[in-house]
Order: C-alpha cells, then structure tokens, then sequence
C-alpha cells in the first residue's frame, strides 16, 4: 500500500512532485492526473505525493446535509494509489478552520513549508483555498514566487467525457447502473467490510451467505438488487453473487441488508475482513410468493454470476 501519512507527520522534502485533491473514487479523470504526477516524479526521481483531505470537505462546508456518500476510504484510496505507484498519500484534516484558509495560505503554510514541492500538477478546472478562490493563475503565481514549476492538465488530458464523483454516486446509488460506473471508475466498484451474523436464512434456500457490515458507515452502497461480484478473503479471490436489499419475501427488514453468496466456496467467515468488487447488476429486488419460486430465481441469478466472473477474468 501506498504510505498513508498525516499533515502532521509528514516529511518535508523539496523534491516533491504532488497534486492536491478530494479524489473520491479515484476514476479515470483523476487517475491521468495521478500519472502525470508519477511521470513527473520519475523523470525527475523525485517523491511522488497526492495531497487530500478527511473527512470529505462537503461534509464539513454543509454540516446541515445528509453527509456525502463515499466511494473510496482513505484506506481504499491509498491501496488504488499504490496500484498506480504513487508513493504517498498525504492525509490533511479537513476542519471549518482550515476551510476558512486561502488559497495562499494553503500552498505557501502546509504544500510548500510542510510537504515540499518542487512541481505542482493541477487539473484544468481545479479550485480550492476558502471559497474556492483558487485557480490555475494563483499557483503559477506562487509557484514562480517560490520557486516550483507548475503543470495543468488540460480538459482533453484528464478526460474527453465528462466523469465525476458525483456522476458515478448517482450511477451506484441511484440507478445501480455498474457498468457504467465501472467504465468510469476504471475498474470494478469495491465495498469492504466485516462480515455479521445474519438470519441464516440463505442456508435454509441452499445458498448460505455472508452478511456484511460496511467498514465506513458513509461508504456508497449501490441501489437494492442482485448483482455479480468478485469476493475477497484473505486474498484469496471467490466468484460470488449479492443481494443489497430488505428480503421482501420474508416480510422485509427496516434497513437493507448486504448478503453475498460465494459460489464454490462454504466457511465461517464470521468477523473475517471481506472486500467485494462489483461486476454487473443481475436484476431488481424482488419479493416471490414462495421459496420456491425464490430458489428457482436463485439458480438463474448464479448461473448469470457465473458467466459473469469468466467474463471479468484478469
């Protein structure tokens, strides 16, 4: 894994090549600018940084909403980092205080004086600094100033279709549209968690399951339904299928439950770290007027599951 530090822990080293984002789900857009910044730094074999915030800055500018929905951890943010080959992930607390910053403030105080840099790549339309005052034009300022070299992104770079966070939130939570998130992701939607005691009612259907509890309790759940996925245990990887829903066909739960089906594989996973990545949406939830009708549904729901995780083989 890429080294997760804190601001208040971290090294300073002029030979820094960073960038400095929220970088939620780190998709297809940002990982450009992430390879930009690694491209950067090998060139010059300098240390290659992504600078970001915690909590989710949103969180904390709109303290009256409902809370962001997360697509990445830090945790999982820092293990999409490594993939890529950053070095490091610099994790600045986000608080009203230092959301009252400036832009100045931000890179003279804690990118320059804390983390070093020696250039800073920065996307075409990013913003930050209080009020989002920042531009392109205010680090090129202080970077001559300074004395750090400065590299934009353009908007053909980052990505010729429009993909943000917010767009693939919707595409999960909203329309349960995986594919599409996927694409825009750049790779399959992961969740992890621990894994619950349940009802055991999969067993008593032939299909015993795994209950999950999210490890973030603000981490973004796709929409209710059955879906194909890829399991993780203990690195050990596992063709699956999962149900995201509240079990209409036994009277319903007040809140949607997370249940996966592996579909060769039976043990006690009980307090066992699980990480599930999503291949396709199967169908709705939906409620059957007997076990019977569910088992059936079930058999074709593993069959599609099956065919699935061939198609997704790496």
């Amino acid at each position: 894994m890429a080294k997760l530090v804190h601001l208040s822990e971290v090294e300073h080293d002029p030979d820094t090549v960073l960038t400095v984002g929220t970088f939620d789900g780190v998709h297809v857009g940002h990982r450009r600018i992430m390879r930009r910044v690694l491209e950067k730094a090998e060139n010059r074999q300098h240390r290659s940084v992504i600078v970001t915030f915690d909590p989710h800055p949103r969180n904390i500018i709109n303290p009256g909403s409902e809370g962001i929905r997360l697509l990445t951890t830090l945790e999982e943010r820092c293990q999409l980092l490594e993939e890529i080959g950053i070095h490091e992930m610099v994790v600045i607390p986000f608080d009203r205080d230092f959301s009252l910053k400036s832009s100045k403030e931000f890179v003279e105080e804690i990118l320059f004086s804390k983390v070093g840099i020696s250039e800073f790549v920065i996307g075409y339309d990013h913003h930050f600094g209080k009020d989002r005052e920042g531009t392109i034009d205010t680090v090129k300022r202080l970077g001559n100033k300074l004395g750090f070299n400065t590299e934009v992104v353009s908007r053909k770079d980052v990505n010729e279709k429009p993909v943000s966070s917010t767009a693939i939130r919707e595409l999960l939570m909203e329309k349960g549209d995986i594919k599409q998130a996927n694409k825009f992701l750049g790779r399959c939607y992961r969740l992890t968690g621990t894994v619950v005691h349940g009802q055991k009612r999969g067993e008593e259907l032939g299909f015993p399951t795994a209950n999950i509890k999210p490890d973030h309790e603000q981490k973004a759940v796709p929409r209710n339904g059955v879906y194909a996925v890829r399991g993780y245990v203990n690195n050990e990887e596992y063709a699956g299928m999962m149900n995201i829903g509240t079990r209409p066909t036994f009277g319903s739960d007040e809140e949607p439950v997370l249940e996966v089906h592996f579909l060769e594989f039976n043990a006690d996973l009980y307090g066992k770290t699980l990480q599930v990545e999503f291949l396709e949406r199967i169908r709705n939830e939906q409620k059957f007027d007997s076990k019977e009708e569910l088992i059936n549904q079930l058999k074709k729901d593993k069959k599609i599951a099956e065919n699935a995780n061939k198609s997704y083989l790496r």
